[in-house]
């Protein structure tokens, strides 16, 4: 059976759920083999092991720490020569899209971003024009390079014992040039990635600034939390928090928008999302043609009643 590379993502050395989800995908292709660029393979051999990983390859240069994504693609091209695999797949973050565009041009394959499902022969599914329509799509040149959205596919083990091998790669001068000066971590929240989370929580104009309402109610469910284009504009919160077409985009089991009048640009970031609450005062609100449960109310009201009700539950 042909093999299918699945590019891991760790967050602070864990590896990120997204990576499960595309192990389980890969399995309708072939044989997942993951691939660790960086350190980790070893501790992350176990958990990628239990989604179908009978292979784990380990790739390591200094060079991933000290510049941009070049040295990363460069490394990857390298591993796909190497295996000749039957698609490569990545999940849809920044980075990984960057690096996937980057394997297409140096491998000479097609490539698709943002896909919502992969199916045993290859195709998928993407949501196009601000989301408002679905096409099929397929590589129809070279080695398929995918990334799929988070929360795409539900993740389902198929334990096994998994083997880490070694990758030598040669980085180029050419990959050496985006060199990284500085960085800062990301302030902790204690909340779900966003564009990871199986449940989100955004807030937008209506919260008038006051995001504590949809805070406490992320916090109750296990969500992270979202805001809209207005709310970020306004300074109510940081903009890499921001859901829509020039923020992130989300594709969670469960999107609940709690005053947000629903604008295309906010609709484009979030209307793959399984299922949608919105609660918003203004009954004409568009997203209530979107929303698969719409509740017309203040939600400085709603949202705390909501969070009461939940909390009561779970003690």
């Amino acid at each position: 059976m042909a093999e299918v590379l699945v590019v891991v993502e760790q967050l602070d050395g864990v590896v990120a759920k997204p990576t499960f989800e595309l192990l389980t995908l890969a399995r309708r292709l072939g044989d997942p083999v993951a691939v660790v660029l960086g350190a980790g393979a070893d501790e992350a051999a176990s958990a990628l092991g239990q989604y179908g990983a009978g292979t784990v390859i380990s790739v390591q240069d200094p060079a991933f720490e000290e510049f941009l994504v070049a040295p990363k693609a460069e490394a990857l091209a390298q591993v796909v020569q190497s295996v000749q695999p039957a698609a490569v797949l990545l999940t849809s973050t920044l980075e990984s899209k960057e690096i996937a565009a980057r394997l297409a041009v140096r491998v000479g394959s097609g490539l698709i971003t943002d896909a919502t499902d992969v199916r045993s022969d290859g195709s998928t599914t993407q949501t196009v024009f601000a989301g408002n329509w679905s096409v099929t799509a397929q590589v129809r040149t070279g080695v398929p390079v995918i990334t799929v959205k988070a929360n795409s596919t539900a993740a389902e083990a198929a334990p096994v014992d998994a083997a880490v091998r070694e990758l030598p790669v040669t980085i180029s001068e050419a990959s050496r040039t985006a060199r990284i000066i500085k960085s800062e971590p990301k302030k902790a929240s204690g909340r779900p990635e966003l564009t990871e989370a199986a449940i989100v929580v955004s807030g937008g104009r209506g919260t008038g600034g006051d995001f504590g309402p949809v805070e406490a109610l992320a916090d109750a469910l296990g969500a992270a939390v979202g805001a809209s284009r207005a709310a970020v504009d306004s300074g109510w919160y940081p903009h890499s928090y921001q859901v829509g077409q020039t923020g992130k985009t989300v594709s969670p089991q469960l999107y609940i928008a709690a005053g947000i009048s629903g604008a295309i640009q906010h609709r484009a970031g979030m209307q793959t999302s399984k299922a949608i609450v919105a609660i918003n005062k203004d009954p004409e609100a568009p997203i209530f043609a979107l929303a698969d449960l719409g509740v017309v109310g203040d939600l400085h009201t709603v949202l705390p009643a909501v969070t009461a009700e939940i909390t009561a539950r779970k003690s």
